[in-house]
């Protein structure tokens, strides 16, 4: 009885008394959320996660921001830098990444035409315009970039290519990394090329004239050449008459000379250095796919191409439309259409002289 007296004096006393401060009370807490938040043993049930905690997909994503988010403040502070302390460098760091990325986005356009093309079961000539020309261009393009690859190939050759593609990028290198007035003095050099052979062209013309059966066709050549070496523009009729000597001999695409195949493929920007049965073909099959494109380009009109698409379809069909203005050249591609649209398939070797015909003098008309 004694001994359960001290005990009951010592609870109340020390429950009475001593009562805990606020330290003492935070300590508790802290102790006891300690313990119920303890690490859960091997065979412990799953606890549940606490409510400010963020899940994993979110944790990731404001990872990749933050580092996107960093990775283009650093880049606008290194393009800052080039510009600012090496500015030619720079224009020529900002042309090839910009030309990367358009070559790249050439190459997915493509890819994803060929896969429509297979999936639908479409034919290279049954396609849309644009899709036909994005094609056309990419495959020369292609075909550049190629060369390139081929000479990188030996170990430490890639050092070489870079200078060499500095040293010369007009014969090196896609549009995609030429400046802007680089394009401008490209193209213009390219066509001082293909314009070296347009009196070959026109001597050839003259030189088989008496070998044309037809004695009318014979005076209608005659005079073809002669108002072009007079400067006049010649009309569609003057053109389109003689349509029956470019379908055989001589004039007829499997009846021309060497030296003319030579003198067609430097007018169509084609290398000649190879031999005579291989460049027949290639300016076959060129030709062949410029009059598609204009098969495609009168269903769509001209009317629903953008000033560069105009200036693009003169350029590649034998004018010089760098200086040319916009209007006169929409003039100069419904004279081409016209022509174009009009021939059989026999007769494609006039459309491949028409480069010459119908552009040597209308450059000169318009300068």
């Amino acid at each position: 009885m004694a001994l359960s007296r001290v005990c009951w004096a010592r609870t109340a006393l020390w429950g009475s008394v001593v009562t805990p401060g606020p330290y003492v009370t935070r300590r508790l807490q802290l102790v006891r959320s300690g313990l119920a938040w303890r690490a859960p043993r091997l065979f412990d049930p799953p606890c549940r996660s606490s409510k400010l905690h963020l899940s994993p997909k979110a944790d990731v994503k404001s990872v990749i921001s933050y580092v996107v988010t960093k990775t283009k403040a650093i880049n606008g502070k290194y393009h800052r830098f080039l510009d600012r302390h090496f500015p030619r460098f720079y224009v020529l760091y900002t042309t090839f990444t910009k030309g990367l990325q358009m070559l790249w986005a050439d190459a997915k356009k493509a890819r994803r035409i060929k896969k429509d093309m297979l999936k639908d079961n479409v034919k290279f000539h049954q396609l849309s315009y644009r899709e036909m020309e994005h094609l056309r261009q990419f495959r020369r393009d292609v075909t550049k970039c190629f060369f390139l690859g081929i000479i990188s190939i030996p170990p430490f050759a890639n050092y070489l290519v870079f200078l060499l593609m500095y040293l010369f990028p007009r014969q090196l290198l896609v549009k995609h990394f030429w400046t802007p007035k680089q394009q401008i003095d490209f193209l213009d050099i390219y066509h001082a090329i293909r314009k070296q052979s347009h009196p070959e062209i026109l001597c050839y013309l003259e030189k088989v004239t008496p070998l044309i059966s037809d004695t009318g066709l014979q005076w209608h050549m005659t005079e073809l050449c002669t108002k072009i070496q007079r400067g006049t523009h010649p009309a569609i009729h003057d053109i389109l008459t003689l349509r029956e000597c470019f379908s055989k001999h001589p004039l007829g695409m499997n009846h021309l000379h060497a030296l003319q195949i030579k003198a067609l493929s430097r007018a169509m920007l084609l290398t000649p250095y190879l031999p005579s049965l291989l460049l027949r073909h290639r300016l076959k099959t060129h030709t062949t796919v410029i009059h598609q494109l204009d098969k495609a380009l009168a269903k769509l009109g001209i009317n629903q191409l953008t000033a560069q698409e105009v200036k693009s379809a003169c350029y590649l069909r034998g004018l010089n439309s760098t200086f040319i203005a916009e209007e006169r050249c929409r003039t100069w591609l419904a004279e081409w259409l016209k022509i174009s649209c009009s021939l059989k398939e026999a007769e494609l070797s006039l459309l491949l002289h028409n480069v010459v015909l119908l552009s040597i003098n209308y450059i000169g008309k318009q300068r």
